[in-house]
């Protein structure tokens, strides 16, 4: 597959918790999506959203499962960059065009059923719980 060439001023356009990406290590990532599982929480990324975050991911002292979702957020490469980590993947580049028509899907999930059951297990079973509680109370106190 190949990888696509994006410049930094590219990647700047790019700086919304909508529409989040960085380049770490000459990677553009799209991290969108993970701005909320971050461990650190969303605003460090926001802090370094659109710009080279590499000596600030490199001084927390990720782990290497963290490194290895720089892959999985990969969108492109930075332009002019050159890896020297022995990373041979990046075999065939592309150009990024910001005309070219990009398609997109999303996906519709019906869960009503688990909406339903998460609502009653989460307050109306512990209503009824309680209120068995307080009507034994009521019938067996003394009189």
């Amino acid at each position: 597959m190949a990888a696509r060439i994006f410049t930094l001023s590219q990647v700047e356009r790019h700086r919304s918790k909508k529409d989040c990406w960085l380049v770490i290590n000459g990677r553009v990532l799209n991290v969108t999506k993970f701005l909320k599982e971050h461990p650190g929480g969303e605003e460090v990324l926001m802090e370094s959203a659109g710009q080279d975050a590499s000596k600030e991911f490199e001084d927390v002292g990720h782990s290497k499962g963290a490194q290895s979702l720089l892959r999985k957020y990969r969108v492109g490469v930075l332009q002019g960059h050159i890896f020297q980590d022995g990373d041979s993947e990046e075999v065939a580049y592309e150009e990024y065009s910001e005309n070219k028509a990009e398609m997109t899907a999303f996906v519709i999930k019906h869960d009503r059923l688990s909406k339903f059951l998460r609502l009653l297990l989460q307050y109306f079973v512990p209503f009824l719980i309680s209120a068995a509680y307080f009507c034994y109370r009521y019938f067996t106190r003394a009189p």
